[in-house]
């Protein structure tokens, strides 16, 4: 691979980079989507109750916006070794050089990390209430799964890329969060 200067954030990376970018722009990733599709044994769930987390799945048609990062060049060899320990933990994706369009109209390549649909964790087409119901009852070692939803759906708003699949999304865990936690009658 060569040697690339920023990052593509569409999950946690936007708001939990793990490193000081040098510059950080909105961008555009034509050909993906970001959708639940990864299940999380060990960041977000674990072994007996996997999470869910974000991941890129191609898809000519989509669309996927988030935040691209560049990277300082005397931090760059130290972040990729970073971003490659913290998003290959368990090979389920791919590090992939992608072309992105930033708000400001340039163009520039950058890694992400995609989907490896051939990964035991894959678990693609699942349907908003599946999602909901994993979401709202698994907890890893970052913490619940929700908080992982409800602060991706929350950066995206305030960086003015609402998503709507996941504020729905958001919605549904939150309606099934309060009946988990409501008060049992006698």
């Amino acid at each position: 691979m060569h040697t690339v200067h920023w990052v593509f954030g569409y999950g946690s990376l936007m708001w939990d980079p793990g490193f000081q970018p040098a510059e950080t722009v909105k961008a555009r990733l034509h050909g993906y989507a970001r959708s639940f599709c990864l299940r999380s044994t060990y960041y977000r769930g674990t072994e007996t109750t996997p999470g869910l987390v974000l991941g890129l799945d191609q898809n000519g048609d989509a669309d996927c916006s988030g935040l691209a990062m560049r990277i300082a060049p005397d931090e760059h060899d130290e972040v990729m070794a970073y971003l490659h320990a913290r998003e290959m933990s368990t090979e389920a994706y791919i590090e992939t050089v992608v072309t992105l369009a930033l708000e400001d109209g340039r163009k520039v390549e950058a890694l992400t990390y995609t989907m490896r649909k051939d990964h035991d964790h894959y678990a693609c087409n699942l349907s908003i209430a599946d999602q909901a119901r994993i979401i709202a009852t698994a907890q890893g070692r970052r913490g619940p799964n929700a908080d992982y939803l409800f602060n991706t759906a929350k950066h995206l708003t305030e960086i003015g890329l609402a998503d709507s699949g996941m504020d729905q999304l958001s919605l549904e865990v939150r309606r099934l969060l309060d009946a988990l936690n409501a008060p049992q009658a006698d």
